[in-house]
Parts: C-alpha cells; structure tokens; sequence
C-alpha cells in the first residue's frame, strides 16, 4: 500500500481505497463534465481529500485540470462524431477561450477568491431562475445572431468564461453551456458539444500556466484522466441519445448544486 501511495504520489498510509475512491470520481464527473459541465465539483473536492491537507492546494487544482483535459477531449470528439458542431464558431470560441484562461490563471496570484465567489453566485442563481422560468429554453438551435455579429459574441463569450475558468474554476462548462443556448440560441444538446471544444481550451490554458509550477501529479492525473474519458465518452453518448430534455435536466441539478456549495462557502467564510 505504501508503495502504490508513493507511485502515485498520494499521501503516506493511503492506499487502494484511496486510489479507488479517485478513480470513481474521475469517471463520474467525467459523465457529468460531458452531460452539461461542472465535473469539477466532484473531482476536485475529492482530490483534496485524497491529497489531504499536507498538499498545497494548487496541486490539487493542477492535477484535476490534468485529469479533466482527458475527458473533455474525449467527449469533444466524441460529441463532433455524432452531432457535428460547426467549428467555424467553435473553434475561434476555444481560441478566445485559452487566452482568458491565461490571463485568469495570472489574475488568480492577485484576486483573492473571496471577493470573486458572492458574485459568481449572484450570477449562477440568475441563471437557474432563467433557465426555470423559460422551459422551452434549448430544446432547439433557433439562432440569433447571424454573420460576424454571431462570431463575435460566440468569442466574447468564451473568452470570459475562459478568464473565470483561469481565476476560479467552478461551473466554467455549465456557464458555457448556458451563454450559447441564451445568449446564441443554441439547443442544449449543440451547446455542450461547443462547449466541450471551449473546455479542452480552459483546461489547456490552465496546464500551461501550472505544469511549469511544478504543481501537477503526472500519474495520478493520468489515472484519473483515463477514468473521466470513460465517463466523458459514456456521458457525450448519453447526451446525445436522451436529447435536449434530459440535458437541461441535469444542467438544472448540477447549478443548484454549485448554488448550495458557493452558497455555503459564502456563509461560511
């Protein structure tokens, strides 16, 4: 047991449970992740139990943004098989995305955290209300914008996201998600597939501000890696098999749950 802690770098006395507990939770925010976005509220809380408190924090933010590159570019494939997302929005969106990524990992060394959490909740109960309050929300693509009015939106878009991404992280893809169904008028299903691509950016963007830190598990991130792509691939299918309905759905579950977990953390300090 001592010597798989060690191989993975997991703390001293850890042991396949540990390791076991962590690969389950890559798989399953890997589904989530692929679904609608947010896997991160399961990954990342549960590699910093499984790192505990005697590993700086930030290795446990580098190697979960390892782990989650595998599965959003997973699912991203897996989404451009079967629905076939127009990458003259998307990948322009991604580009955008990276470089606020960037930029957000650098704001992240002077912005403390505290003063950006009220306001992201703020905006993620406005979203849930909206998304409740319109039913009809994303259940198909009745674009908005045309020409480069479409563009430009779909960019200024990711690169906001892209910044909050690189300077707090929770929710990014279901913010995403959310931007391109109100904000472009995409159906829910079209709207994770684009957002995906946008993710793999974030999550690159993050790696490469923290690989050079030294602040990334290499094997552990990698293990857990493969289990969020088993997740995304199965999570992208299952997307796309139930539709545009089920996808809301879950997108309602995992912001009220981002709403409990930021609204906790603000009432707790």
């Amino acid at each position: 047991m001592t010597d798989l802690a060690a191989w993975f770098d997991l703390p001293a006395g850890a042991g396949p449970g540990t390791l076991g507990l962590l690969l389950l939770a890559g798989l399953t925010a890997g589904w989530v992740d692929a679904v609608v976005g947010g896997g991160g509220l399961i990954q990342l809380p549960a590699l910093l139990l499984g790192l505990g408190t005697g590993s700086p924090a930030v290795m446990a933010l580098g190697t979960n943004k390892l782990a989650s590159i595998c599965g959003t570019l997973t699912s991203a494939v897996t989404y451009y098989g079967r629905v076939r997302p127009d990458l003259r929005t998307a990948l322009p969106m991604a580009a955008f995305a990276l470089t606020g990524a960037l930029a957000g990992a650098a704001l992240a060394t002077a912005l403390p955290s505290s003063a950006i959490v009220p306001i992201v909740l703020v905006a993620l109960v406005c979203v849930l209300v909206y998304t409740l309050r319109r039913p009809a929300l994303g259940q198909m693509t009745t674009l908005r914008h045309n020409g480069s009015r479409h563009h430009v939106t779909a960019c200024g878009l990711g690169l906001v996201i892209g910044v909050y991404d690189g300077a707090v992280g929770p929710g990014t893809g279901s913010f995403l998600v959310f931007g391109l169904v109100s904000l472009l008028g995409y159906g829910f299903v079209q709207a994770s597939a684009k957002a995906k691509i946008a993710n793999v950016a974030t999550n690159l963007g993050a790696l490469i501000v923290f690989v050079p830190q030294g602040v990334v598990l290499g094997r552990l991130g990698l293990a857990m890696g493969a289990a969020n792509m088993l997740g995304g691939y199965v999570g992208a299918r299952t997307a796309v098999a139930r539709g545009a309905g089920f996808v809301r759905i879950v997108f309602v579950a995992v912001s009220s749950v981002l709403v409990l977990r930021l609204g906790y953390q603000v009432v707790t300090g």
